[in-house]
């Protein structure tokens, strides 16, 4: 009979994955202070981000997010979807354009499950969503 490797969870309990016994989700990515730029209601949902900061923040296409509104403390997550690169675009879809709207300015946070603490890439954008630095 086959056996688990050391530190292997099962349904059944047990260890948990790896060396710290726990898996945590951690921040891998944070786009901050960046402008909504287009709200649009009639679309499935999502939050469309140019190419370009979606690689400077470490994200993929498709990611999970946190959308922090640092105009109204509205939180609500939703997923990314690439918009083209270098357009500064970052646009509220479906629901979420009823709950974060144009101009307001925002914090996108991509998490990761991890069993060790990860480093996460902060990429600050100016007032036009162009990347000025790493945080």
């Amino acid at each position: 009979m086959d056996h688990p490797p050391p530190g292997w969870i099962g349904l059944t309990g047990g260890q948990n994955h790896g060396p710290s016994g726990v898996l945590r989700e951690v921040l891998i990515g944070k786009i901050h202070n960046a402008t909504v730029t287009g709200a649009e209601v009639e679309y499935v949902g999502s939050i469309g981000i140019d190419s370009d900061l979606v690689e400077k923040a470490d994200l993929w296409p498709g990611q999970k997010v946190l959308v922090v509104s640092n105009t109204t403390g509205e939180r609500l997550e939703t997923y990314i979807i690439p918009e083209s690169a270098g357009s500064g675009a970052i646009t509220m879809r479906g629901g979420a354009a009823r709950r974060i709207g144009k101009g307001e300015e925002i914090i996108i946070l991509g998490f990761a499950l991890s069993d060790e603490p990860l480093e996460a890439k902060a990429a600050l954008v100016d007032s036009e969503n162009r990347f000025v630095r790493y945080l």
